[in-house]
Order: structure tokens, then C-alpha cells, then sequence
């Protein structure tokens, strides 16, 4: 028996993060990552980039809230981790809309846990690489 009934290949959560400029200037004040890059148009196309890009800890927290919902609290979260593949652009006028898929890429019943794998993507390019959740199932 597998832990909770799942499977490998599941899909156990989805949803579409929204994420605006305003956003962004609060962040920026609640997490003291004042980098303009996440706030000023000029100087995120002075370094190459796009535009204003989303605060790589922002999208890395956002996205793994999918699973808590998921799995209902946030203290069965016993690791986590992913690669920053591409950065979010934001722009000016309303918002970037990545998507999260999560599914089962792991079970172990011994330890009563399942990774959860997300596919974190803007636009059909994938913004988290390897991004995998280890949760503990009641």
C-alpha cells in the first residue's frame, strides 16, 4: 500500500500564481531584497535582463505553497528544493501568470512520504528546475 493512495505520475495539485509590480514592492520591503532589478525597469535592462523580473525566493515560496494547500499543513513540508532556471519577467501593466503542476515523483512507505515534483512554467518555459517538495503524509 502505498502512502495516502497515491501514485507515481499523479497529479496531486495545479494552480496559476499571479504576480504584479505591487507585489513585488512588498516583497522587496517584507524580505529587505531591495534589488532594483525587481523594482526598476531601467536597471533590470542595464544587467540583460527582460524588464523587471519576479524575486527568485518569491517564486520559489509561491510555488511550493501549492502543495501545502495541498496537503493541508504547512509542518508535513520536511524538504524542498530547485534550480532557478529563468527568471519571471512582471510587467509594467498587470501581471505574470506562472503555472504549477505538482505530482507524485516519489513514495516511500517506510517513512510515510511522497515527493512532489513541480513543474513551475511562464508561458510553456519552465522557471524552476528540479523543483521537488518531500512531504509527510498522516
Amino acid at each position: 500500500m502505498t502512502p495516502a493512495g497515491l501514485v507515481v505520475g499523479q497529479e496531486v495539485a495545479r494552480a496559476t500564481l499571479h504576480v504584479d509590480r505591487a507585489r513585488l514592492v512588498r516583497y522587496a520591503h517584507a524580505s529587505g531584497d531591495q534589488n532594483p532589478i525587481h523594482q526598476d525597469e531601467s536597471a533590470a535592462l542595464a544587467v540583460g535582463l527582460p524588464g523587471v523580473i519576479a524575486h527568485g525566493m518569491w517564486t520559489m515560496g509561491a510555488a511550493v505553497q501549492v502543495v501545502v494547500d495541498w496537503v493541508g499543513d504547512p509542518g508535513l513540508v520536511v524538504g524542498y528544493g530547485t534550480r532557478f532556471t529563468r527568471p519571471v519577467p512582471v510587467p509594467a501593466d498587470g501581471e505574470a501568470t506562472p503555472l504549477v503542476v505538482a505530482t507524485v515523483g516519489a513514495l516511500d512507505a517506510d517513512e510515510g512520504t511522497a515527493r512532489i515534483d513541480l513543474d513551475v512554467t511562464l508561458d510553456g518555459s519552465r522557471v524552476l528546475g528540479k523543483a521537488q517538495v518531500v512531504v509527510h503524509l498522516p
